[in-house]
C-alpha cells in the first residue's frame, strides 16, 4: 500500500487529498519506484486550478520523482539502458509524483547521477528541459547576448547555466536580493521594475538578440518587444495571452512540440548534470505528508530553490 496526493476537485490546496492506494505491478515496458523524493513545480497546483474537463477527476499530482527501482517488468530496460531493482533513478515525465511509491513506464526512468542527491535529481528535468527549449526555439548559439526575465527563478538559473555552456551572454532580471544567484549562475543581473528597458540597453549596448520570459509580466513582454525585432526569437513559458496577442512563442510541457523535444532532451540534461555543469539549488524538503504545506510555500512566487517531498519508509 502506497500513500499518494490527488486533487478531488479543481480549485484551490483544499481539494488536495492524500490517499492510500495499491501500487499495480509493472508489465511489460514498466518499472516500479519506490520514491525518495517527489520534485515539487508551480505546474502541480496550476493546472488543478485551472481544470474544468471533469472527466479527469481525481487528479494525480506531481510529474517527476527520484527513488530506487522495486520492481521491474519483464523483458524491460529504463531509458537509460538495462536497470535493476535496486538501481537509483529518476523519472520525468509521470503522473502522480506526489507518492511513496508508483508504477511507471519504463521510458520515462533514467539513472541517476551519483552525484546527485534524491532530492536534487527529483527536481532536475521538468526545469532543466524547459530551458533548453527556450534556448532552442530562440537559436541561442555561442557569442550571442540574450535577455532572460526572471533569473533567479527555477528555470532561469537553469537557462543561466545552459547557455553559460552554449558560450552566450546573458543579461538577467531579477530582484537586487537575488543578484548574488544570478552573478553565481554566469548571468548580468539587472533589476527589474521601472526603466528595465534603459538598464538592458546599457548593460548590452550592442543589443539583446533573443528574450527568454520566465515570469509573464507584461513589463518583460514590453521590454522584450522593445529590444528584439525578430518575434520569433521571444519566449515564454507564462505570458500566453500576450503572444497570441503580439505575435511570439509560448512553450508549454502539454503542448506536443513542448512534449516531443522535452522528452529528447532528458538524456542531455542528465549527462550535463552528471558531469557537473548543471546543478539544481534545493531551498528545503518538507514530509510528504504535508504536501499541501509545501505547495503553500511555492505558492509565494519565491522559495529560493526548488522543494521536494520526502516520503516515509
Amino acid at each position: 500500500m502506497a500513500q499518494r496526493w490527488i486533487a478531488t476537485d479543481f480549485g484551490g490546496l483544499d481539494v488536495f487529498e492524500q490517499v492510500d492506494d495499491e501500487v499495480p505491478a509493472p508489465g511489460t515496458g514498466e518499472a516500479t519506484i519506490e520514491v525518495r523524493a517527489a520534485g515539487m513545480n508551480p505546474a502541480d497546483f496550476k493546472h488543478v486550478a485551472r481544470g474544468d474537463d471533469r472527466s479527469l477527476l481525481p487528479v494525480p499530482v506531481g510529474y517527476e520523482v527520484s527513488g530506487v527501482i522495486s520492481a521491474l517488468g519483464p523483458d524491460t530496460q529504463i531509458a537509460s539502458g538495462a536497470g535493476a531493482v535496486g538501481d537509483a533513478v529518476l523519472a520525468f515525465r509521470v503522473a502522480g509524483g506526489y507518492a511513496s511509491a508508483l508504477t511507471v513506464a519504463a521510458k520515462d526512468v533514467f539513472a541517476k547521477p551519483e552525484n546527485l542527491s534524491f532530492a536534487e535529481a527529483a527536481n532536475l528535468l521538468l526545469v532543466g528541459t524547459t530551458a533548453a527549449e527556450m534556448l532552442h526555439v530562440c537559436g541561442v548559439s555561442r557569442g550571442d547576448t540574450i535577455l532572460v526575465h526572471g533569473a533567479s527563478g527555477s528555470v532561469g538559473v537553469s537557462v543561466l547555466q545552459q547557455a553559460k555552456l552554449i558560450g552566450a551572454r546573458v543579461i538577467g532580471t531579477a530582484s537586487e536580493s537575488n543578484f548574488e544567484t544570478v552573478a553565481t549562475f554566469g548571468g548580468e543581473p539587472v533589476s527589474y521594475g521601472d526603466g528595465l528597458e534603459a538598464r538592458v540597453r546599457l548593460a548590452a549596448p550592442d543589443g539583446v538578440v533573443a528574450a527568454l520570459d520566465c515570469v509573464g509580466t507584461d513589463e518583460a513582454v514590453d521590454v522584450s518587444l522593445a529590444l528584439v525585432s525578430d518575434r520569433q526569437r521571444i519566449v515564454s513559458i507564462a505570458a500566453f495571452s500576450r503572444a497570441k496577442d503580439d505575435g511570439f512563442r509560448i512553450i508549454a510541457g502539454a503542448m506536443p512540440a513542448s512534449t516531443a523535444f522535452r522528452d529528447e532532451a532528458r538524456a542531455r540534461i542528465i549527462h550535463m548534470a552528471a558531469a557537473g555543469d548543471l546543478v539544481v539549488p534545493m531551498a528545503r524538503t518538507f514530509p510528504l505528508a504535508d504536501a499541501t504545506t509545501a505547495l503553500d510555500f511555492l505558492r509565494g512566487q519565491h522559495p529560493g530553490g526548488k522543494l521536494a517531498l520526502i516520503p516515509e519508509h
